[in-house]
């Protein structure tokens, strides 16, 4: 393998140029100003929004990595750095990851994209009446009109879920009711279903899945979905979010392995980002060599539903597979972002100048766009825009602003809450129990030093007051207000699912089953 360094880092060790190469020492000047421009940026940007503890940023023009680097700080618990080789957690930007590799796979046959999924899921738990109408690539691309909340729910939240489990819930699988079959609706249900199908199937782990499809051949040793073993190496960056005192530390909610799933479930570092960002860029070519077969890598760009939609300065107008497409500007984009509990991930190319540009950082609440503004000052940067740092010192100031209102905001509704009754009318030990929901899992609700406390699989909150008689408010996930009420003796609705009260069981033991080989 060649072994490349950034262009800022290679500069450093640069020789001086002679007379003859003049033109070319201009030239790579000129390249190493903007490097050391964005370089700039970045650190300036965590220094004045003061929020975000750190910052992962890969750059590629064409096949040259203009930049890989990482900045700030990992954990503000421990205070260790954040480097080009640290891991950030990419959360939905997973998606064409997993659809990649779903592609590689239907590349050699061994089903086919658009045929209905009755053609290969033999005999599954999946609605017969639905396999006969749906693809895999109107999973992949959001337009399958359908629903499963439990399937998605222990997959991206309690973690509570076996193979067994998972491909018994296929049956769950509704017809929307507002989205029908053929329009775009973005969810993570399509790639849980697909995946759960495929391992259902042929016993591939989606994990397992996209190591062979896609990350191996890829060279990329360092991204993972296997979280808690990076974790233990120190390699991680840690969620961030606003606490109850106001100061950003690390998230209550951290992803596990059982949580990483995929339509988001992937930690990655700068410099493998690079290698995918130039992936992307030439169609899978990577440092000269054809990585994937031709045309595999730029199907997966190319929008396969319409949609009408703005996000921030980008104009959406399509989906492909595990990819958005639009506009930043006048310029075509290519791109997919994520975000989850203090984790944020900007992931995007702009085709017609061959530039490509991943963001991580680990805080999402609060300033969670300082991904894109970086991402955005790369492109109008290396696009040589006159007024740059004008445009730029304005909008810092804008996410300053913004960064202020949200404390506020936040400052203000947990004064209110706390201004509440307690709005149960019995003794906490009334209330105490294992609910459990046949399709959504278990829940439970505990008391820890005279307060109570709710958990669902990898989620806790300690509960406040409801606002209204026999309710609850809890934070499962920060910052997302949800309400139990309690409705008769042993029995709760939450999000919806009536839970009901069960005699004491032992928490469910996750079970890991090695998938079986899969027919090429």
């Amino acid at each position: 393998m060649i072994t490349r360094r950034p262009l800022i880092a290679a500069l450093a060790f640069a020789p001086m140029a002679v007379a003859p190469i003049q033109v070319l020492a201009s030239s790579t000047l000129r390249r190493r100003t903007k490097a050391q421009a964005i370089d700039d940026f970045a650190r300036r940007a965590l220094a004045e929004l003061a929020t975000v503890p750190g910052l992962s940023l890969a750059v590629v023009q064409g096949r040259e990595v203009v930049m890989a680097a990482g900045y700030g700080v990992a954990d503000l618990g421990t205070g260790r750095p954040a480097h080009a080789d640290t891991a950030f957690y990419i959360a939905s930007s997973t998606k064409a990851f997993t659809a990649l590799a779903i592609a590689a796979i239907a590349a050699r046959g061994t089903f086919a994209l658009d045929a209905p999924l009755s053609r290969w899921i033999g005999d599954s738990p999946f609605p017969a009446d639905l396999a006969a109408s749906v693809s895999l690539s109107d999973l992949l691309c959001h337009r399958s009109g359908l629903e499963n909340q439990p399937i998605a729910h222990r997959a991206a939240f309690t973690g509570e879920h076996t193979p067994a489990a998972m491909s018994a819930l296929l049956r769950s699988t509704i017809r929307s009711k507002d989205t029908p079959h053929g329009v775009f609706r973005y969810t993570n249900t399509g790639y849980n279903l697909a995946t759960t199908l495929i391992e259902d199937r042929f016993g591939l782990d989606w994990r397992d899945m996209v190591d062979r499809e896609v990350l191996r051949p890829a060279g990329m040793t360092r991204t993972t979905a296997r979280i808690d073993a990076a974790r233990r190496r120190k390699g991680v960056a840690l969620g961030h979010t606003p606490a109850a005192d106001g100061r950003i530390a690390p998230s209550p909610l951290q992803k596990t392995d059982a949580t990483m799933q995929p339509a988001g479930g992937l930690v990655s570092t700068a410099r493998e980002m690079a290698r995918w960002l130039e992936i992307q860029l030439n169609d899978g070519v990577l440092e000269g060599r054809r990585l994937f077969p031709e045309g595999l890598v730029a199907s997966t760009h190319r929008p396969r539903v319409p949609q009408q939609a703005k996000f921030g300065p980008y104009v959406r107008d399509g989906y492909g597979l595990g990819w958005q497409t639009g506009r930043y500007g006048e310029q075509p984009l290519i791109h997919h972002f994520g975000n989850f509990a203090g984790a944020r991930a900007h992931v995007s190319l702009m085709p017609a100048r061959g530039v490509g540009v991943a963001v991580m950082a680990n805080e999402d609440a609060l300033a969670g766009e300082v991904t894109d503004l970086v991402a955005n000052y790369v492109y109008d940067c290396l696009a040589g825009r006159v007024d740059l740092e004008a445009v730029y010192e304005s909008e810092l100031s804008a996410l300053k602003d913004r960064i202020a209102r949200r404390r506020a905001g936040l400052t203000a509704s947990r004064a209110e809450r706390a201004a509440r009754p307690w709005s149960l009318s019995r003794a906490n030990a009334n209330y105490l129990g294992a609910y459990h929901n046949p399709q959504m899992g278990r829940l439970d609700i505990v008391e820890a030093n005279a307060r109570l406390m709710v958990r669902a699989g990898a989620m806790a909150s300690p509960a406040e007051a409801g606002g209204q008689p026999e309710t609850l408010r809890v934070e499962l996930v920060p910052l997302s207000g949800q309400v139990i009420r309690f409705v008769g003796d042993g029995e709760l609705v939450l999000d919806g699912q009536t839970y009901v009260r069960r005699p004491a069981v032992p928490p469910l033991k996750m079970e890991i089953q090695r998938p079986r080989s899969m027919t090429q």
